[in-house]
Formats: C-alpha cells, structure tokens, sequence
C-alpha cells in the first residue's frame, strides 16, 4: 500500500559566504530589492520564537525583537542605506523574497511531480555568512513516493551537475520559471555570485542544498495496529535523501553511524545527517498535524540555521587561520562568535535541546570547535615566541650598541687626558 502524505513541506538551504568587506553594500542591496523585506520580529506575533530561545542567543540571533514601539518607529523612517548600514552591524538579519505570485512547477519523471514555491528567505550574519531557503509544497494529493524523488532530485539544482546533464529532464512548467535553471539564476542573483560572494563559498560549500523536511502520513499507514517497523525502509530513504526506487538493503550498524534518530514521541522519528533533517510523523496525534509543522518550521528550523552557522563559521576560522597577519582579528572572531553563539544551552524546551544536541553530534561541532581552538592555540604560542625572539634580539642589539658606544666614550676621554 503506497503511503500518502497528509501534509507536507520542505526547505532547501544553500549557504554562502560574502566578503566581508562587501557586507555592509549586500545588506544594502536586499533592502533596496523590491521584492525584499527585512524581517522584523515581534514579541507578541512571535511570542513562541521568543519564548523558545534563551536571551543571550535570542539576543544575538534575533536582535529585532528589541526593536518596538519608539525605537521600531524611528527605525521605519530611516533612509534606506542607514538602515543597512546599522543592520549590518548587528550579529544576524533575516528577509523575505516574495515572489510574483505562487508557483507552480511540474517535476517531469514520467508520472510528474506537481509542486508550489511557497516562500523564500535569507539569513545573514555579519560575518558573512548567510543561508538562502527556499520552502517547497507537493500538491496535496502527493504520495510518500512523490516526496522521496521530489527531495532527491532538487536537492541537486543548484550543482554544476544540472547544466552537465540537465539534472534527468527536470522540468518546471510556470508562468514566471521555464525550466529549473530558472531557479539556479535566481539563486544566483539574491545570493550575489561572484560580485560579493566570498571565495570561500566553493570551498564551504559545494553548492548542494541541504534538505530541511516535514511529513506527516496518513493515519492507517502508522497507528496502534500498525507499527513504526512497516515504515522503517521508507524511513531510512527519507531521513538520508535516497530516492524511492533505492534498493539497496540498510545496515543497521551503518545508518547508526550516518544517522542520528529522535524518537521523543511515539508517533514521530526525526533523522538528522550531515546534509539533512527530515521528520516524520503519523496523523493518528492531532498534535503532529496541528502545532508540530509550525514548530518545526519557526523554533526547530532557526535551531538547525544556528547548527549550520556554528558549523560554517569554525569551517571559516580554519580556513583564515592559513593567514598569520589576522591572527588578531581572528582571535576578536573567535571570541565574539563564542559569546553570542556558542552556548551549551539555547533553550529550555527539553525537545529542542535534545534536538540541538543531535544535531551538534552529527555535524561534530564539539571536535571542530575544540580543533579551532587547539589551532589558535597554537598559532598564538608560535607568534608570542617569534615576539620574543625578536624582543631578546634587539635588546641584544640595544647592549652591543651601548656597549660600543661606552668604549668610544672610555677611549675619548683616555685620549683627552693626554
């Protein structure tokens, strides 16, 4: 019996890097983007997301819960590039790209996949970092099927594989999009191609979409007569990105290793890997239908963008400690980035940490952390005994001097006697 999905969602997150030094003019250039709109959070509106968070991440993540009444006021008539200009000085800005109207695509792979491109949105960090997702809906008709191949293959538009192959006759049927590399260009041009991106982007990222996705199944594919262990090969395929027709057999002690399961209630499993985190959910519990899309849409999503930064930003660190000279300026970094985002603790909500940690434990943030740190260590302890070599050589220098200079003062005043 082929599963069908009651209601369904997926995020496709693409990270880059913009230089830093070009910040402040990208910042500018999505406010100045139409299509744009700098989002401001707010207490009441978003009273779950402020909730959720502790303050001192909330603080840092979301510094626009603090701007309300008065100060939201003055804010608003600001000219553009002031705004920018104070915005990209916080620690993270968020904006919505709003599109022309709903898409509709139609994935081509024989049986077609129909699709709609509900939002868009871009994360920025004043590091430089920033995250493109993009939220996609299956018809809601779509089948559990649909949902597998549909995540496999987009996943990948956005890789020097599409123009290699046409990504497998991929196509999107829409009045604004004729094809997928439509999507690609604009993805291109929001995140800023080569004109500000980094060139560290290549090598952090290799352009492939990490999958963020929500399904929650029918009721009578997973409920008290029928268990989870009917669903458990789908499962698999789903949490790694694997196609339907996969058909291969799962090692046990291999997903163990690749894959990393939350089981906090008994009718949701979430798998988190490196690329991926993807729940599922039977519609028996009105709760994983009701309140748990819009969770794992706002608190847990943020919660996984927070792990990819923590994750991209040490990714970086490694990289600029190639560089001696900003050794300084790293050390500010590395400081300030461990303040503001570095906390063993960014809620209180028992799910959301167990979460947190498993997604710490798959991305080996711990280990990349602590080899950061072991690095600057290092580099540190190197340059203070260069400095030191230094400072006793020219104190040798300093006395050789003195010294020469005290014997022609003893052998003028000899000769001067005479």
């Amino acid at each position: 019996m082929e599963l069908k999905n009651k209601y369904q969602y997926t995020y496709f997150v693409y990270p880059y890097v913009i230089d830093e030094t070009k910040y402040e003019k990208y910042i500018l250039k999505l406010f100045r983007n139409k299509k744009c709109e700098f989002r401001i959070f707010q207490k009441e509106k978003d009273f779950d997301m402020y909730s959720y968070f502790l303050p001192q991440v909330r603080t840092s993540f979301f510094p626009t819960f603090e701007l309300r009444d008065n100060k939201l006021k003055e804010f608003e008539k600001w000219r553009i590039d002031k705004r920018a200009r104070v915005v990209a000085k916080q620690n993270c800005a968020c904006f919505s790209y709003y599109l022309d109207k709903d898409i509709e695509g139609n994935v081509d792979n024989g049986s077609g996949i129909f699709f709609n491109i509900e939002k868009i949105d871009i994360i920025c960090f004043k590091t430089g970092i920033c995250f493109f997702a993009m939220k996609t809906l299956l018809n809601p008709d779509s089948s559990f099927t649909e949902l597998l191949d549909f995540n496999y293959k987009f996943r990948d538009i956005n890789t020097e594989f599409l123009s290699l192959k046409n990504f497998e006759n991929i196509k999107i049927k829409t009045d604004i999009f004729d094809d997928v590399s439509d999507i690609a260009e604009l993805i291109s041009k929001l995140t800023g191609a080569s004109k500000t991106q980094s060139s560290l982007t290549k090598e952090l990222s290799n352009s492939q979409f990490y999958t963020y996705s929500y399904s929650c199944i029918e009721r009578d594919y997973w409920n008290e007569r029928n268990s989870f262990q009917n669903l458990e090969n789908e499962f698999y395929k789903y949490a790694n990105v694997l196609p339907s027709n996969y058909a291969s057999d799962f090692n046990k002690a291999n997903i163990e290793h690749n894959l990393y399961i939350l089981d906090s209630f008994k009718y949701t499993r979430t798998g988190v890997t490196k690329l991926s985190s993807n729940i599922i959910c039977s519609g028996i519990d009105t709760y994983n239908f009701t309140k748990l899309p819009y969770e794992y849409e706002n608190q847990y999503f943020y919660t996984y963008i927070l792990c990819l930064y923590q994750k991209i930003f040490l990714k970086k660190m490694n990289l600029e400690f190639k560089d001696y000279r900003k050794i300084s300026t790293l050390r500010e970094k590395f400081i300030s980035f461990t303040k503001a985002f570095w906390e063993q603790e960014i809620t209180l909500n028992d799910n959301g940490n167990l979460y947190y940690r498993a997604l710490k434990r798959v991305m080996e943030l711990d280990d990349i952390y602590d080899e950061v740190k072991r690095k600057y260590e290092v580099i540190y302890k190197d340059l203070n005994i260069e400095r030191n070599n230094v400072y006793y050589s020219v104190i040798m220098i300093l006395l050789v001097i003195s010294l020469i200079f005290n014997c022609v003062n003893i052998t003028f005043l000899l000769l001067s006697t005479r």
